[in-house]
């Protein structure tokens, strides 16, 4: 009888540091940060994690795949600086939560995911939060989203195993893309920026951790 009306004020408490946190580590853009407050991460966590939603780790979710951590979500948001009328293509939806965050951010979100279950699970979240500006894809996430390009910006949640020259192909010429590349358990997350004539500069923010980004969509799941 008394847990309850606790909860509210102790998830307030946990995303609060949370945000303190992120803020520590270098995630300091306002509307990035707001965006994070917005997004209950909690309804992105399988059950079996809820109790660790608001913890700065990555969490597994279905298909063995996972929900970033939060300071990687707001480092690689924050490194494409989004602006209000951008459309944004992401591959990889996964449990939908960075796609949740990126909408919050800018106009359209087209997002591809190659699982079935995590696709249709990340709609049903989208919906009930009514985020109208996603559109959702079922396919591979290596040939990107060549009808509705070019994008302004474009976003990788798995790690391409070297430079994503079919989706910097899809990215406008003053457009900015980041991903994590490399073959290893270890990549380095790079931002590609667009010279506005064809060319693009890269910088690598850090080392992370992604599952690899696989070739065609999963039969299966």
């Amino acid at each position: 009888m008394t847990r309850k009306p606790r909860e509210p004020a102790e998830r307030e408490t946990r995303l609060a540091r949370l945000i303190l946190t992120l803020r520590s580590q270098g995630v300091t853009d306002p509307a990035v940060l707001a965006a994070i407050e917005r997004t209950p991460r909690d309804l992105f966590t399988p059950d079996l994690f809820k109790d660790r939603s608001w913890e700065d780790s990555a969490l597994p979710i279905a298909c063995g795949q996972t929900i970033s951590q939060p300071y990687i979500v707001g480092l690689m948001t924050q490194a494409l600086t989004l602006e209000p009328r951008a459309r944004v293509l992401e591959i990889g939806a996964g449990s939908g939560y960075q796609t949740a965050v990126l909408a919050r951010l800018s106009r359209l979100v087209y997002t591809v995911e190659r699982y079935r279950t995590l696709l249709r699970e990340a709609e049903a979240r989208f919906q009930s939060l009514q985020l109208t500006n996603i559109i959702t894809k079922f396919g591979d996430g290596m040939l990107g989203w060549p009808e509705q390009a070019p994008f302004d910006r474009i976003l990788v949640t798995a790690a391409a195993p070297e430079e994503p020259k079919p989706l910097l192909e899809q990215l406008k010429p003053s457009g900015v893309l980041v991903a994590p590349v490399g073959k290893g358990p270890i990549q380095k997350l790079c931002r590609y920026a667009g010279d506005g004539v064809g060319g693009f500069s890269v910088d690598i923010l850090c080392e992370v951790r992604f599952v690899p980004l696989l070739e065609g969509v999963a039969r299966e799941l």
